[in-house]
């Protein structure tokens, strides 16, 4: 049933041509005994019905073929000018191939067709004796229009897939900018990551080695032991630090200032209150150490809420919340701005933000607030340790 349905969808115009075949030959039949049907005998009425038919049929395989009604009208009027006037049905069949002229995507094509939708009308009112000067001219006139028609849906369907293809490739474009700015992000974490591993495991070496000179002479397998730990945590440090550079792009300098946390958040509201933005912080909760890894995130989540604040909603003021819970930490930025807005640069920030809070298994939902303003709120899981 499918394929059923899918061919008829498919044929359905050419379907409705051959209805009108079917309907010129009946009138022909009919009206055999009219004074105005055609005198020629039926071997040649009805033969010369379907080759007028034949060209809108084929413009599948030949898009310029509904020239050819033309064509061939132009030489059944030579033969008996009365078959074309006197069949109603091949005057819809041509206004349908001037329809379909009308309708080409090759414009010089299309001007082609407009000579032959005027000049075959044109042929076949000028061959009916006795014709008026109103023929000639309306005649001709309504089936430029049926013309017309069809190059007015070829250009709105030719606006529509230009619409359409700069659509996709917009969003193309948006989809490369995100992954670009994910793949961006990603590996800024990771270098703020492995910075915080590295200097982990440089206080570990510092601590082992410092235990390895305090040892006495008496335990010599032991001091062996923990030389062998120390040398290779500062193989992996070395190892890190080649990571590290390989992770940085070109030209970037690497971090000599420590990686900021939440001590540093009062320093951040009051550069942001600074360039304009008054900004209030909220405690919930008993504040207790975090570890370290977390406490920076929540330090970038709350500069990016804030800087989208600052740069892309007019915001007046803005409200920071942090909420301490046993098994997690919550943040919410809050502004009195515009709402949700499209700029990249605030989509690509609210993507790095929720790549650093995927990282924890944590939940982001960013939005518009009730009102007015724009909230970002995010929940960190503690893994069931604290620093």
């Amino acid at each position: 049933m499918s394929r059923i349905s899918s061919l008829s969808r498919t044929y359905v115009f050419d379907m409705l041509i051959v209805l009108l075949l079917a309907a010129a030959m009946l009138e022909v039949l009919v009206g055999r005994n009219s004074p105005d049907a055609p005198q020629s005998s039926l071997w040649f009425v009805l033969p010369a019905i379907a080759i007028l038919v034949i060209p809108v049929l084929a413009r599948r395989r030949f898009a310029f073929a509904p020239a050819g009604h033309w064509v061939l009208a132009i030489g059944i009027a030579f033969v008996d000018w009365r078959l074309i006037p006197f069949a109603i049905s091949i005057f819809v069949v041509g206004l349908i191939a001037a329809f379909l002229l009308g309708n080409l995507r090759d414009s010089l094509q299309a001007a082609l067709g407009l000579a032959f939708v005027i000049a075959g009308p044109l042929v076949v009112v000028y061959r009916i004796p006795g014709h008026s000067a109103a023929q000639m001219v309306f005649i001709p006139l309504e089936f430029a229009i049926a013309w017309l028609a069809g190059f007015a849906v070829r250009e709105r369907s030719e606006q529509a897939e230009a619409a359409e293809a700069r659509a996709a490739i917009a969003e193309r474009e948006r989809d490369a900018a995100a992954r670009i700015a994910v793949a961006e992000e990603r590996a800024r974490i990771a270098r703020e990551l492995h910075d915080i591993v590295a200097h982990a495991v440089s206080v570990m070496v510092l601590q082992v080695g410092a235990v390895r000179h305090k040892l006495p002479d008496e335990l010599a397998e032991d001091r062996d032991a923990l030389t062998g730990v120390e040398q290779t945590g500062r193989m992996a440090l070395g190892e890190m630090r080649l990571l590290l550079g390989a992770m940085r792009a070109d030209g970037e300098e690497p971090e000599l200032t420590p990686q900021p946390g939440l001590e540093s958040l009062d320093l951040l509201l009051e550069k942001v209150g600074n360039a304009g933005l008054p900004v209030r912080l909220h405690v919930e909760g008993e504040p207790f150490p975090v570890p370290r890894a977390i406490d920076l995130s929540a330090y970038r989540i709350v500069q990016e809420g804030l800087t989208n604040a600052l740069k892309h909603a007019r915001a007046t003021s803005a409200d920071v919340t942090l909420g301490y819970r046993p098994e997690e930490l919550r943040l919410e930025v809050r502004d009195d701005g515009i709402g949700t807005t499209t700029g990249d640069d605030l989509g690509h920030g609210l993507v790095g933000v929720r790549e650093r809070v995927k990282i924890y298994g944590g939940e982001m939902t960013a939005g518009s607030a009730n009102g007015s303003g724009f909230v970002l709120s995010t929940r960190l899981p503690l893994g069931g340790h604290r620093r």
